[in-house]
């Protein structure tokens, strides 16, 4: 297995804020408190995963971060633009959800160029930046497949491919990896660091998984139960990501520090 070489997360990490959550809170049907004052800052590069109970509201932030909610109050602040629908340019974000959501009649180069194609960009334009993330994703050759002919693995890299199309600044990724084996689960943690690497994207991330998240992740955000807030963060330490790593006592003993962080 090829693993991703990253000994110096902070040259990745530039100084800029990407994004701004500010005093962020969501209420839904008038009494259902799902967040209340949120508050991070996301730099450029980051990699952040997102850990809480089931329900803490980890979902309703990514939304409201694509634009597809809005707060109930405080705001989101996007390269200087506000996370109003109207406002936002959802171009500089791209959204990976917990299941592949591919479209069953389309083929893989199809799905993955489908943003594009709802932009209006030219066939022969999609297909070309369409084959560039497909092979970025270790699917060369599948363009013709069919989402029925791959496994979940191959349908959740196809999925990570369709929002790398437009070339986000922003990687939006709802626990993407929760209904997969560990072994596929392992690789296409290689495969997204090694993409991370390669664009230069910033990613946030959510998992149930202390693990995934130590392993991935330059930044942890622990949240809190309903009503969600942002309870600790952690900043993980510089190594290189391999197979090692998962096994050394640094390793060992963020996880235990994120663990007793989630059990308050």
């Amino acid at each position: 297995m090829e693993t991703a070489q990253l000994a110096n997360p902070k040259e990745h990490t530039k100084e800029n804020v990407l994004l701004q959550i500010k005093n962020v809170s969501k209420i839904y049907n008038g009494d259902i408190v799902a967040l209340t004052d949120m508050n991070l800052d996301v730099k450029e590069g980051e990699f952040i995963s997102f850990v809480g109970p089931s329900g803490c509201g980890k979902s309703t932030i990514f939304k409201i971060i694509a634009g597809l909610s809005e707060p109930t109050t405080g705001s989101v602040e996007l390269t200087n633009q506000t996370s109003k629908q109207e406002e936002l340019d959802r171009t500089e974000i791209g959204f990976v959800f917990q299941h592949a959501t591919l479209l069953p009649w389309k083929s893989v180069l199809d799905n993955i160029t489908l943003p594009l194609e709802l932009k209006g960009v030219s066939k022969k334009k999609r297909y070309i930046q369409g084959r560039e993330v497909l092979e970025m994703v270790g699917l060369k050759g599948y363009e013709k497949a069919l989402p029925r002919q791959l496994s979940g693995g191959m349908q959740m890299r196809v999925s990570i491919a369709r929002a790398l199309v437009a070339k986000p600044k922003l990687l939006l990724m709802d626990e993407p990896f929760g209904a997969l084996d560990e072994i596929t689960r392992q690789n296409l943690h290689y495969e997204l660091l090694k993409i991370w690497e390669k664009t230069n994207m910033t990613v946030l991330f959510i998992t149930h998984n202390v693990f995934e998240s130590v392993f991935l992740s330059t930044k942890i955000a622990v949240m809190s139960a309903r009503p969600g807030r942002i309870s600790h963060t952690f900043d993980v330490p510089e190594y290189e990501r391999n197979e090692q790593f998962r096994s050394t006592p640094e390793f060992s003993q963020l996880i235990g520090k994120v663990s007793k962080e989630l059990e308050h």
